[in-house]
């Protein structure tokens, strides 16, 4: 296997990302992520042959490509058109969809006609017209509460549940009510650790054979790769969530394979540990701990550890406490990389990969003497064994 080819395509876009905007030389980047920095070099290289041929071909094409976008557009538009007015006449339109169908036709068809078309009356549709302002401050309302009740959420280490997050919204003089934040919470996927019941992001599956907590909240490891732990977390953006799942090792305290995604599957936690597999940073019959949640109680998750010779540990449902080295470092993460709301998936994406350089290579540890993580595992020698 190749060096690259072992390395999946959006790490290795996140490492050119990384190396083209460090101030530190290539083969420094290289040492930090963990990779040969020639390897690197050729990652760079290719990414900028990429970009130069497809510049070149860009200029010849672009007036057949603008012609071929207003044809589509063109189309789409038609079609757009005929499957509103289709699940309007079957039945499945409702009053509502009738009336943003007419506000968004009424230049090329008239409302008039619109109205009559689709049996609405037309000053209903005037009235409902009359009321978008109100409506979309409404909604941007409801954003904005969204933002600081997960910027609340962070800033407690995603300890606060519904009940702590409108007192602290009502303490800022928001006169907000309960229910609706627990609604908004809910609707955000935003959820506080409990032991009255789970409300974390991964879900429990109930159904999952039951797997032992070999960890027993010692988050503590005699080498690097034996006693691991995971979780997942999430990062709010205007495109909507990025989830973050990580593998930190209790050893060193390194982040030794992460992944991100829009989505929480489980391929989102099989990708983060073939990542830290993959890099040679987990030993045979090391143990992986996490909570009960779907994607790791999932059949496809627990053949990814199978297949890497790892076993599966987990805590109760609903103690934050039986995972809180995986839940402290998302903690850390908030804090130091700022918790706030990115513009777009691929910025946090980049801010976070960065960070997890930072926190591996740079970031000193008082629980490792103040070491990095990163010191802590090369500097790691096994103590002296005596054959019996």
């Amino acid at each position: 296997m190749s060096g690259s080819s072992r390395y999946p395509e959006e790490f290795r876009r996140d490492a050119v990302a990384l190396a083209r905007s460090a101030s530190r030389p290539l083969a420094q980047v290289a040492r930090e992520l963990g990779v040969n920095h020639e390897t690197l070099r050729t990652w760079v290289r290719a990414a900028d042959r990429a970009e130069s041929a497809a510049a070149a071909g860009g200029d010849a094409a672009e007036r057949e490509l603008r012609a071929l976008r207003k044809r589509v557009a063109e189309l789409e538009k038609e079609k757009e058109i005929l499957r509103k007015a289709a699940a309007y006449f079957s039945g499945d339109g409702s009053l509502t969809r009738s009336y943003r169908f007419i506000s968004a036709h009424r230049d090329a068809y008239g409302v008039a006609r619109l109205c009559r078309v689709l049996g609405v009356r037309r000053p209903g549709f005037y009235e409902w017209l009359a009321a978008s302002p109100a409506r979309e401050e409404r909604a941007r309302a409801e954003d904005r509460l969204a933002g600081e009740i997960a910027g609340i959420h962070a800033a407690h280490r995603g300890a606060y549940g519904s009940p702590r997050v409108t007192a602290e919204l009502r303490r800022r003089g928001r006169a907000v009510n309960h229910k609706r934040v627990e609604r908004v919470m809910r609707e955000q996927r935003i959820a506080g650790n409990t032991r009255r019941r789970s409300r974390s992001l991964t879900r429990p599956n109930k159904a999952a054979a039951a797997v032992p907590d070999l960890i027993g909240r010692d988050f503590t490891a005699d080498a690097p790769g034996q006693r691991l732990v995971g979780d997942i977390t999430y990062l709010p953006t205007d495109e909507g969530w990025l989830h973050l799942a990580t593998v930190l090792d209790l050893h060193t305290r390194e982040i030794i394979g992460h992944a991100l995604a829009p989505h929480m599957r489980a391929g989102l936690v099989c990708d983060a540990i073939a990542l830290a597999a993959d890099r040679g940073l987990i030993n045979p019959g090391a143990v992986f701990h996490s909570d009960r949640g779907t994607q790791y109680a999932s059949a496809e998750f627990r053949a990814t550890l199978t297949a890497h010779g790892i076993r599966a540990s987990t805590g109760r449902t609903g103690s934050c406490y039986d995972n809180a080295a995986a839940e402290s470092f998302f903690a850390t993460l908030k804090t130091e990389i700022g918790t706030r709301t990115w513009t777009t998936r691929q910025q946090a994406r980049r801010d976070v990969f960065a960070y997890l350089a930072y926190y591996n290579h740079h970031r000193l540890h008082s629980t490792l003497g103040y070491r990095t993580p990163h010191e802590t595992r090369t500097n790691y020698r096994p103590r002296n064994t005596h054959a019996a």
